[in-house]
């Protein structure tokens, strides 16, 4: 039974050690890098939404909705650095409204405005959270690594926890209509080991106080668990297990950063606000 529980342990280490070691270095290292590997973040979570949606049944405008996820993306940084003003954010809404225009060409399609939302939500659900993090990172107007670091490593813990403790302990449900592997014992291995780091990561990481950690530890242990949640009714609603299989052991992108999707908008309006 051991055995069956932990048959992927090895692939998700590995996958989890590696991806894990390259995304801290270019997040580390400086902007730029880490602007290029939140950008294949967002660009690959798009991908694997939109193909999960025309599994479905639906027929999402693609192209379109993946140029305009990662324009305003990019957008964003370019803004939140300081390379160009702020005015250039109302260039979203023309592009966005392009969806509508296109979809006049589409004459086969049985239910146009169903997929034209479809198409809107793979922008807010994956490329909006990516984009807001860009406002975390330049939080003081300078790039600041610690911020983006600190809430992947609470992440992951969270993560983590909630892996080792559910597997070994789990037993009491937390959601069992959408999830039924997820546990109590599960959420609280993932809380503790995440509060752990939190503290332990004010220590190192002095761009925030310890109370602000400890306030962006509880948000992503919350909002992590609720984006489990999301995407596994994603899943669900089509009757799949993974949102694709790009990180052995992991599933896709989507599996590996869902948690990051819910967290984003509210770890952002606590830093702004408080």
């Amino acid at each position: 039974m051991a055995d069956k529980k932990f048959s992927n342990l090895i692939p998700r280490l590995l996958t989890g050690i590696l991806g894990a070691a390259a995304v801290i270095f270019c997040v580390a290292f400086s902007g730029w890098t880490y602007f290029v590997v939140f950008f294949i973040m967002c660009l690959f979570s798009m991908l694997e939404f939109y193909k999960l949606s025309g599994l479905d049944g639906h027929v999402p405008q693609k192209a379109i909705g993946v140029a305009s996820g990662l324009f305003i993306f990019c957008l964003s940084f370019f803004v939140e650095n300081g390379m160009i003003s702020y005015r250039y954010y109302f260039l979203i809404f023309p592009l966005i409204s392009l969806v509508y225009i296109i979809k006049l060409y589409k004459r086969s399609e049985r239910k146009p405005f169903t997929n034209i939302a479809i198409t809107f939500l793979g922008i807010f659900y994956t490329a909006v959270p990516f984009a807001l993090m860009n406002v975390a990172a330049y939080e003081n107007g300078i790039y600041n690594y610690q911020i983006i670091l600190g809430c992947l490593l609470i992440l992951w813990a969270t993560d983590t926890g909630a892996y080792f403790a559910g597997t070994i302990f789990g037993k009491r449900k937390l959601f069992e209509r959408i999830s039924p592997k997820k546990s109590w014992e599960g959420f609280i291995g993932g809380a503790i080991l995440a509060s752990a780091f939190a503290y332990g990561i004010s220590v190192y990481f002095t761009s925030l106080a310890l109370w602000q950690w400890l306030g962006v530890g509880c948000i992503i242990i919350v909002g992590g668990t609720y984006g489990d949640l999301v995407e596994s009714l994603l899943k669900r609603s089509i009757e799949i297990k993974d949102s694709g299989d790009s990180l052995p052991g992991h599933g896709g992108f989507l599996d590996r950063f869902d948690g990051l999707l819910i967290s984003a908008p509210f770890i952002v309006a606590f830093l702004e606000i408080f």
